[in-house]
């Protein structure tokens, strides 16, 4: 009497063929197309917002913009623009919000787009054959 383990010592002995699948894409749903490219562009947006939050910082902390102005200040004279006062830390978090949500609506309505373009030019060339095998 073999044991169970010998059993699936013998299975695992065993070598299967590749098997390789060929199918077509010839539909790509629209609301999921939409959901997947705001989630996409929103995480994109909180990226954004946090690295200008973190570059600003930096900046910050290194005096890059006191010195900037200081720049400004002995090229213009004092009629020069406060770049402190420019680029504070409100007027940088709220330029990177705006463009967020831009960044958001277009890239939404670009992945919507691109999924309509695809399920029309489907129409015409029949969807695009992709492989698959397992190993």
């Amino acid at each position: 009497m073999s044991t169970v383990a010998e059993k699936l010592q013998r299975k695992s002995q065993r070598t299967v063929g590749a098997k390789q699948v060929r199918l077509k894409l010839v539909y790509i749903d629209f609301w999921s197309a939409v959901k997947l490219s705001f989630l996409i562009a929103l995480c994109g947006a909180i990226v954004l917002v946090v690295a200008a939050f973190f570059i600003w910082v930096v900046v910050s902390s290194l005096g890059v913009l006191e010195q900037v102005d200081g720049l400004f200040g002995e090229i213009l004279g004092d009629d020069a623009p406060r770049i402190v006062e420019l680029f504070s830390l409100g007027q940088v978090m709220l330029f990177a919000i705006i463009l967020g949500i831009i960044n958001l609506v277009s890239m939404t309505a670009i992945g919507a787009i691109s999924a309509l373009l695809y399920n029309l030019s489907v129409k015409v060339t029949g969807g695009l054959l992709v492989g698959f095998t397992n190993n």
